[in-house]
């Protein structure tokens, strides 16, 4: 059953990564500006312009351009940036470790105020407790992510200049890692100091990030559990003795989870595409950051391989959440 639905879906991700590419490579065509007039200074002659457009392969029909550009992308070529005369692929992989450590962080920021929100408001349940954890919830929902990354930087980077507001490193550190997961790295190796500083960067844009998902997380977590919390064996186990933070942790927790998991999951896949605006706010040297700059510069081979890269790892993310609720849910695992 398990092999079945996964032969499925890595159909469905192929399916999706082609419509993905085809959407963004006509969508970006036919927005208006020409990239190759960009390049050129005013005086330029059109033998100049046309010779820049044939380099490039822009002297074609698009539908010659389309198959070209997919049959490099199955060999690993995503082709040349028009703006920073670099592989594509290169400059796409250099970047995404920065984002993929800052998603991973603000989803761990976010399941850590989340959870105990939820376990507090379900064990006070119907109290101003609940209550207060509900407007709290309201109030980080109600505001993006973007608008938290200003506020955090008015707070605790002007009237409080406690956390660094840009940047992902200090300059004076050396990053001698050929990676570029320098946080996993620095851990790994022991580099205090390095990993104090590039935390102290993350800190701020990762918060900004988590404050609505955890708000999600919490609400949707607390009325699961409020809802698991009258069934039958959970009243079992307040009769064995249980105090209702063991009746909670023990026995109603990991059922209400399952919901919540693909909830993160679906979430975490937006968390990854919100860095784009947050990266620029905090100059975070991320994969959004440089999506801005491509869609500034009509970068079109980057713009394609950002977009192409971000569809991967959300079918990809998609695709373990569903295997993750299939495992952990016996119905499905034995349907």
């Amino acid at each position: 059953m398990i092999l079945q639905c996964l032969l499925i879906r890595l159909f469905t991700m192929a399916v999706t990564l082609f419509g993905v590419a085809v959407v963004v490579f006509v969508v970006i065509r036919i927005a208006p500006g020409d990239p190759i007039a960009m390049m050129l200074p005013p005086g330029a002659s059109d033998a100049d312009i046309a010779r820049l457009r044939a380099l490039y392969g822009l002297d074609k029909s698009l539908i010659e351009q389309f198959f070209i550009w997919l049959a490099g992308v199955l060999r690993g070529d995503f082709g040349m940036s028009i703006s920073l005369r670099q592989d594509v692929l290169g400059l796409v992989m250099n970047r995404l470790p920065a984002t993929l450590e800052l998603s991973i962080m603000a989803l761990l920021l976010a399941l850590a105020i989340g959870l105990p929100l939820a376990i507090i408001g379900a064990r006070e349940r119907g109290t101003a407790v609940e209550a207060g954890i509900d407007v709290a919830n309201g109030a980080a929902l109600s505001i993006p992510d973007f608008l938290w990354g200003l506020v955090l930087i008015l707070i605790f980077g002007v009237l409080m200049p406690v956390f660094e507001i840009s940047g992902r490193v200090s300059p004076q550190l050396e990053l001698p890692f050929v990676t570029q997961f320098y946080l996993i790295e620095s851990i790994l190796r022991l580099r205090f100091d390095l990993t104090k500083d590039l935390i102290g960067h993350m800190f701020m844009p990762a918060l900004a990030l988590a404050l609505p998902l955890a708000a999600i997380i919490a609400q949707l977590l607390k009325q699961s559990l409020k809802e698991l919390l009258s069934l039958d064996y959970v009243v079992l186990a307040r009769v064995k003795g249980f105090s209702e933070t063991q009746v909670i942790l023990r026995e109603a927790l990991k059922n209400a989870a399952l919901p919540t998991l693909t909830l993160v999951g679906v979430q975490f896949t937006f968390l990854i595409g919100g860095t784009v605006i947050v990266e620029r706010l905090f100059s975070y040297e991320g994969l959004g950051n440089m999506a801005i700059d491509a869609v500034i510069n009509r970068d079109l081979p980057l713009i394609q391989g950002i977009v192409l890269v971000f569809a991967l790892i959300f079918v990809l993310i998609n695709l373990a959440v569903d295997m993750t609720y299939a495992l952990l849910n016996p119905r499905l695992r034995h349907g």
